[in-house]
């Protein structure tokens, strides 16, 4: 019996795998929900069925090289390897190492995100790496980084919510994305004080009826001034918690002045949520805010994608921050500010070096201390570090261009479906000289590949994971790997043997989880005082977590940094910021455009390249459908089932049409699963947050019509 976690999102839900013994067994393991803090032993259906794809037909068995006639064929792994190395030898001689790219996951164990980042910059040579958890996180990191000097999706425990007298939560739909979650929001619902945003009713947003809390609707991407509405209103009917602004922030005259415009009835006109819901809510979180100060329940505002995936995410974000910080609540026991990470490592995925401008520990590649720090781990001259590199979306935009990447390493990732402007994306892949997937499916991406090259799935490998409230979990192995698969740890030790590159590349990842620890020693992320055994143990431990740290796997004892800022936030002067932000209206769109909103499905996970495959999802969800308003669908001429072609300027998308009254009148939804016809990144912007440089996914102007289908 094998104690691991769940493959899929950033709950990382506690299971047990079991080897089957008998030969007809309908999977290699048994799965069970484990008794774990974040699901309590439940899972959801992804979750259920991820043992489905450890032996799936379509595993990939060999590396595979693209042929003359186009075709993909089974070659050796010595042949594979040597030729990735001969090209990035051959490219970075003719046209310098940034000719060289990386782009990585937010999937990644730990120690494969800390080997990738640095064998991008010592053994490439390159500054070209990111990952696809700018299209995730990268907002709500920009925004609580500013205002609280540290990110980390949830600076308390998830079990805290648990005890929650009201929760605000906006552009996040955990029903369907991350059902175990629910359980975490039993208490706020029987106070009657679930609040949830979302221009769709949601599953989520289901979960205020009956008494429970209220649902407020808002025309898609307005999010920011319902916040700036709410927040005037505690300004205005002196609600804020004016002591703990003078004790523990920065800024207030300046956001108090920035909210004078924003009363209720203006945002009503802006958001289409009614005045009198503006205010109710706005004084109902005052007043919860208030009594959980004096020994009542405590109150949290939670953001996820929906308000964060947009050009203006990171300021969403920081007006979520700010009215939480005006009610008192962030680094306090009376509730806080929390964002609901989405992969299933995006927290540690973003600590140790996968993204362009970061280095182990969450230290910056622009900080000469922070590069000799690094540098000294890795036993090379800070100078060989490269700088700045590009985010995704401009590393994507480049690939083939007379000064971009000639060449591509790609882990974990699918951005041919998961990429905004997914057209541009699949033409700029295939400009490159050439393009390395590492996969254990044939993925969309690995489709267009010149190399594809298996790698491990979860219950096949050893490493780390770390969870949405920053605890780091061991990641077990209960099945040998197929024969010719092998780790990304493995493969990034042998190519950097044949590229000569300076430091060590251990293919172990115990052995790189020590050399993280040490790198990430003294940053804000620190896994210094982090040990294996004590992860083996079952020890609950958070970051930051310094050498030195006391550790104990008792049950019911936290480790570490349970709960962040309790102490002090992490800016210099130990205070907050509140940070003035301004609302810019969309430009008018045609008369007969509807919103667009993108998002998952309760049966699919991301690109879908994983859940497509597994045959009772697939069948319980085996297209896309089109969420519409009846009214709407009524005045295209739009019938239940009936295929409509949802366009704009970048894109066509297929989908049948579902009516339903839980979408607005003025917006449809669809979800982002799916590949060729029905991939909905064909029509995202890939328009960016100039802090976060996030794409514009979650909104987008569209056109529909029917189509007539044969007979």
């Amino acid at each position: 019996m094998t104690a691991t976690h769940c493959p899929y999102c950033a709950l990382q839900c506690g299971i047990t795998l079991e080897r089957s013994t008998q030969a007809e067994a309908p999977e290699p393991v048994s799965l069970k929900g484990r008794d774990f803090e974040t699901n309590g032993g439940a899972l959801c259906r992804k979750g259920y069925s991820a043992a489905t794809l450890l032996d799936h037909p379509e595993r990939l068995q060999a590396p595979m090289l693209r042929q003359a006639d186009g075709s993909l064929a089974p070659i050796g792994w010595e042949q594979a390897l040597d030729l990735v190395a001969d090209k990035v030898r051959a490219i970075r001689e003719e046209s310098g190492a940034d000719a060289l790219a990386v782009f990585g996951s937010g999937s990644l164990t730990n120690e494969k995100a800390y080997q990738l980042g640095k064998f991008a910059r010592l053994a490439l040579g390159t500054s070209r790496i990111d990952y696809n958890g700018r299209f995730c996180m990268s907002s709500a990191a920009a925004g609580t980084n500013r205002a609280f000097g540290l990110d980390r999706g949830l600076p308390f425990p998830l079990a805290d919510l648990d005890e929650a007298g009201m929760i605000l939560m906006l552009g996040s739909n955990v029903a369907d994305t991350m059902p175990p979650f629910v359980r975490h929001l039993a208490g706020a619902r029987e106070n009657g004080g679930l609040v949830v945003v979302d221009p769709r009713r949601s599953a989520t947003a289901k979960l205020c009826a009956d008494n429970a809390g209220w649902h407020l609707q808002p025309t898609p991407a307005t999010d920011l001034p319902l916040l700036l509405g709410l927040a005037h209103v505690l300004v205005a009917e002196s609600l804020v918690d004016t002591g703990y602004l003078a004790a523990r922030t920065n800024g207030f005259d300046a956001v108090k002045a920035s909210l004078a415009g924003w009363w209720p009835e203006r945002t009503a006109r802006v958001t289409g949520v009614p005045a009198e819901q503006i205010r109710r809510t706005a004084r109902a979180l005052a007043q919860a805010s208030s009594e959980a100060k004096t020994g009542g329940k405590p109150v949290y505002i939670l953001t996820g994608r929906g308000i964060e995936q947009h050009a203006n995410g990171t300021d969403t974000v920081t007006a979520a921050i700010n009215l939480a910080l005006l009610l008192g609540l962030p680094g306090t026991m009376a509730g806080g500010y929390g964002t609901i990470t989405g992969q299933g490592n995006g927290q540690g995925g973003r600590e140790h070096g996968q993204k362009c401008d970061q280095l182990p520990g969450y230290r910056k590649i622009t900080d000469l201390e922070h590069r000799a720090q690094v540098a000294r781990v890795w036993g090379v001259d800070p100078e060989i570090i490269p700088g700045l590199g590009l985010p995704a979306v401009e590393l994507l935009e480049a690939l083939g261009t007379p000064t971009g990447p000639r060449m591509m390493m790609i882990h974990g990732a699918n951005p041919v479906i998961s990429a905004p402007d997914a057209s541009n994306v699949s033409r700029s892949l295939a400009s490159l000289d050439f393009l390395v997937v590492c996969d254990f499916f044939l993925s969309e991406t690995a489709a267009q590949a010149d190399l594809v090259l298996p790698v491990l799935q979860w219950a096949e490998e050893e490493g780390s994971m770390t969870n949405l409230e920053g605890r780091i979990l061991r990641r077990r192995a209960a099945l040998e790997a197929p024969r010719n698969a092998r780790s990304e740890l493995w493969i990034l030790s042998q190519l950097a043997q044949r590229l000569d590159a300076p430091g060590r590349f251990s293919p172990d990842p115990r052995e790189v989880f020590e050399e993280l620890k040490r790198a990430s020693a003294g940053g804000l992320a620190d896994y210094s005082g982090v040990h294996w055994d004590d992860l083996d143990a079952g020890a609950a431990v958070y970051w930051p977590c310094p050498a030195g740290t006391e550790v104990t796997a008792e049950p019911g004892i936290r480790n570490g940094t349970p709960r962040l800022f309790l102490d002090g936030f992490a800016h210099a002067d130990r205070r907050a910021v509140l940070v003035p932000v301004a609302f810019q209206p969309a430009p008018k769109k045609n008369s007969s455009a509807v919103s667009l909103v993108t998002g998952r499905l309760l049966e699919h996970y991301q690109s879908g390249a994983q859940t497509r495959r597994v045959p009772e999802l697939a069948n319980a969800a085996p297209e896309p459908m089109l969420e519409i308003h009846p009214a709407t669908a009524l005045a295209h001429r739009i019938v239940q089932g009936q295929k409509v072609v949802i366009s704009n300027e970048r894109g066509e998308v297929t989908a049948r049409a579902l009516l339903t009254a839980d979408a607005r009148l003025d917006t449809v939804f669809l979800p982002f699963h799916y590949p060729g016809a029905g991939t909905a990144n064909l029509l995202t912007e890939a328009k960016l947050d100039p802090h976060s440089r996030m794409p514009e996914f979650k909104h987008a102007h569209v056109s529909l019509n029917t189509v007539e289908e044969e007979q």
